[in-house]
């Protein structure tokens, strides 16, 4: 159809989202184990083969065991906006089968972050 398919885009966030977290912590996870809980895309205007795009993530709210993550979807020359989403992670133990409070390490990255976007 000349565009990119539509669950692509959760691929790409998905991709930002190790991205992002390796150049937190230098792996692709966030000092705890997570599961996405839900994940919502917003397609905005398409992407054609060939588009250069870029993949924004920034962090939205943090909860006791959860946060999310907001994401943009960019067309690089024109920064014109393709899609947006967010997802929300979950600190979970697989052993246990159920979430757990998010590790001190965790929140205070997240926040430094989050409160590193508003201000910047």
């Amino acid at each position: 159809m000349g565009h990119v398919n539509h669950a692509v885009y959760l691929t790409y966030f998905e991709q930002g989202r190790l991205t992002f977290w390796r150049e937190l912590t230098g792996t692709p996870s966030p000092h705890t184990r997570v599961i996405i809980a839900r994940a919502e895309c917003d397609y905005r205007s398409p992407a054609h083969f060939g588009d250069e795009l870029e993949v924004r993530v920034n962090v939205g709210e943090i909860g006791r065991s959860s946060f999310a993550l907001e994401y943009e979807i960019v067309q690089v020359e024109s920064d014109r906006l393709i899609a947006s989403g967010k997802t929300v992670m979950v600190s979970y133990d697989y052993e246990k089968g159920s979430s757990v409070q998010l590790p001190d390490a965790t929140r205070e990255l997240l926040q430094r972050v989050k409160s590193a976007t508003v201000s910047g």
